[in-house]
């Protein structure tokens, strides 16, 4: 894997267009709406593009970041809907061999029955942007680089966010765009106590499972409920039994008749990263060694946690969120390969660079000022490709529970040494309240067999790299110095978790309160284990440092020769997708996966019936819904023009991670679903947009209005929402 600051580095990439921009692409900044307010109205929008430009009037002060999902407010109540997947991990954590609430469903027939979800977990409304990148870059002198960059951004950042954060009830982080030609401080108010509300059974709502994934036709009722609570005062408190419901400013109204072929659609979220604007070297490195390596460590890390926890075991139950993600990603890298292999992505990278060479070599003053861009940079990727067998090998290995633990409560110990400003990011008191909750969450998502498989696993792949790319450090830790065996390696990893305590709750959480030299005075040995990584583990940091600071310094100069040269073709340009709220617009519209086939944008209760398999874990669907398709109870809810109830549909959408629970708006910003998914031909659309393929998938709102009233007996949750037609 890339360094994690080269992977920071490199997300810095703008997104922007490959060729002229086609209708529905882009992810647009609020800004930016009516720079393309002529094309919005032309697809359909009946709202004002500037009234949605103001985070602080509907429909955007409806739209909600979980951190790392999107989701929406529908009711005076607090009440937001998100994807089922995005709340997997709070339904997981609620469950138990006795209460499975992911085989189950979980309905909250009144309010004192809602559930706590996850520790750490958090609403974010976004309540205001500002472009700060005077006060970020503008400062620093020119002859500033490397470490010394880097370092003097961080500084500049955390000094802007401590400004910002005036009580702990606000979240604000300083974003980058266009490479780090702009950056924008986004503050957000953080709402602490969220609780489940419902969930459909994962026979609904994850039907398809993993086969289904990225698929289509897809049957998926990919939903679920949360609700904000509040401190009596109306402000962001911890959990208490009095708090009550959030009252956003504005929430959306559902219409209960959902969308036709050809409505106009829009989707307003939070995506995570695209990347479709990468040299040629990084594309080509992307797609013909990171994403096969790393599909192949998640597929066995898969086949590790299946062998080692019986499926419906507790040990199962507590890693079914993590075998969740792993299968998404495995499966979204294997689309990535043949995707990528079957089309001309590279080619049309390497001509579109080659015609902004021509472009800068053209003009006299262009030479002058961007000649060296381009190479700069590709001088610096090849520096992070260098290293990035062994990151990537050491990041599987530092997913498991124990090693993350003991190196986080170690950092920590030594950051606290320091004065609040000059502490990492991650570890400054405006952190020690979420990372507290990331510590007490840990037994919900661990066991200690899975964890010494996975590790032994892996270590014993990491030990046959040759000497001279491996960790030193490491190697003296685990005697691989002095050769390599299994058997040894096992004895040892079950001596650590035996004699570690830092699998208890409370010990973790005294930790984080220790010095350290009581952390190189303790005898557990994770711990130990940790003290011992830690010299190493800062020297590569602040190598990686100075390669970042060295790549925040020609990502910008290489993007503002993109830019003038994309601008100079009349072409308008978007920022690459960085986890900031977004609008991205299209049309419900189906495809042509492959020559002599066409996929209808809509799927319906029949075709669900008909994927029905009895006692299968992917395909299983509850008794009330069997019984309700067989007799065609489909009430107010049926389509005449689909011909039934509509349960998954299609849009031209462009979308990417983080977009998960995004909902999905029809003209007048009404809620007409949820997106959830792409199709499998349009998942390297995170790095390269085709009008043809790219289709997201949506969940209807007649199927889960359908479904609720007629499944799972939430009808006192329906009756919450305010529903048109």
């Amino acid at each position: 894997m890339l360094t994690k600051k080269l992977v920071k580095a490199l997300a810095l990439a703008p997104l922007l267009m490959v060729g002229a921009a086609k209708a529905d692409e882009g992810m647009w900044q609020p800004h930016q709406l009516q720079e393309i307010s002529d094309k919005l109205k032309q697809a359909g929008l009946k709202l004002d593009p500037k009234q949605m430009e103001n985070l602080e009037q509907f429909p955007m002060n409806a739209i909600i970041s979980l951190g790392g999902c999107t989701a929406s407010f529908l009711s005076a109540q607090g009440l937001a809907i998100t994807n089922h997947h995005c709340a997997y991990g709070s339904i997981q954590y609620n469950s138990s061999e006795d209460k499975n609430l992911l085989k189950q469903g979980f309905v909250a027939k009144t309010k004192s029955d809602e559930l706590q979800v996850a520790p750490g977990s958090r609403i974010y409304v976004t309540e205001s942007l500002t472009k700060v990148t005077d006060k970020v870059t503008g400062v620093i002198p020119a002859s500033v680089t490397g470490e010394a960059f880097y370092k003097a951004v961080e500084a500049n950042e955390k000094a802007l966010v401590a400004e910002c954060e005036t009580s702990q009830d606000y979240r604000c982080e300083v974003y980058s765009f266009h490479g780090g030609l702009e950056y924008f401080l986004i503050k957000q108010l953080a709402i602490r106590d969220v609780r489940l509300v419902y969930a459909p059974p994962s026979s609904i709502g994850k039907f398809g499972g993993d086969t289904d994934n990225w698929m289509w036709p897809r049957h998926t009722g990919d939903w679920a409920f949360y609700r904000a609570y509040v401190g009596k005062d109306g402000k962001p408190a911890d959990y208490a039994k009095d708090n009550v419901p959030f009252e956003p400013k504005a929430f959306l109204t559902v219409n209960a008749n959902g969308v036709d072929e050809d409505d106009y659609v829009m989707v307003l979220g939070y995506p995570g990263r695209t990347n479709r604007y990468r040299t040629a070297d990084e594309v080509e490195n992307q797609f013909n060694w990171v994403y096969p390596t790393a599909k192949r460590y998640r597929e066995e890390y898969m086949d590790v946690i299946k062998a080692t926890a019986a499926e419906g075991s507790e040990a199962r139950i507590k890693y079914e969120s993590t075998l969740a993600g792993l299968a998404n990603y495995a499966k979204n890298y294997g689309s990535m390969i043949k995707s990528f292999h079957s089309g001309d992505m590279l080619n049309r990278k390497q001509q579109e660079l080659a015609d902004l060479q021509a472009w800068i070599n053209s003009d006299k003053a262009r030479k002058a000022q961007y000649a060296q861009a381009l190479t700069t940079l590709d001088e610096l990727v090849a520096q992070g490709q260098a290293q990035q067998e062994l990151d990537l090998m050491m990041a599987y290995i530092g997913r498991t529970n124990m090693i993350s633990v003991a190196k986080r409560l170690y950092r920590l110990a030594n950051e606290k040494t320091k004065p609040d400003a000059d502490r990492k990011q991650g570890y400054q008191e405006r952190d020690v309240n979420r990372f507290r909750q990331g510590m007490k969450r840990v037994n919900r998502r661990y066991d200690a067999n899975v964890d010494k498989a996975v590790l032994a696993h892996f270590i014993s792949q990491y030990a046959q790299f040759p000497a001279e790319q491996r960790n030193t450090a490491f190697d003296q830790y685990f005697g691989l110095d002095q050769g390599f065996s299994i058997d040894k390696l096992v004895r040892q990893l079950d001596k650590m978790h035996a004699n570690t305590e830092l699998d208890q709750e409370a010990v973790r959480l005294a930790w984080m309160d220790k010095s350290v030299a009581d952390f190189k005075n303790s005898d557990d040995p994770y711990i130990q284990f940790a003290v011992s990584q830690y010299a190493n583990d800062m020297a590569k940091e602040k190598k990686d440092d100075e390669l970042y600071g060295h790549l925040a310094k020609a990502r910008p100069a290489f993007m503002a020769a993109m830019i003038a040269y994309k601008k100079s073709k009349g072409e308008p340009v978007y920022a690459d997708a960085n986890s900031s709220l977004r609008i991205t617009y299209g049309n419900v519209k189906g495809y042509s996966p492959k020559d002599g086939l066409y996929a209808k944008p809509f799927t319906t209760l029949e075709g669900m019936l008909a994927k029905y398999i009895p006692g299968d874990a992917e395909f299983d669907l509850p008794q009330a819904a069997r019984t309700a398709i067989k007799q065609q109870n489909f009430g107010e809810h049926y389509n005449a023009k689909v011909g039934s109830v509509p349960v998954n549909y299609l849009s031209t959408l462009d979308i990417t991670g983080g977009n998960s629970g995004s909902p999905t708006l029809n003209g007048k910003g009404e809620f007409v679903g949820l997106v959830f998914d792409g199709v499998y031909e349009s998942i390297i659309g995170d790095w390269d947009y085709d009008t043809k393929l790219n289709r997201a998938i949506h969940t209807s709102v007649p199927f889960m209005l359908w479904t609720m009233e007629n499944v799972d007996g939430a009808q006192n949750i329906v009756e919450e929402m305010t529903i048109v037609k």
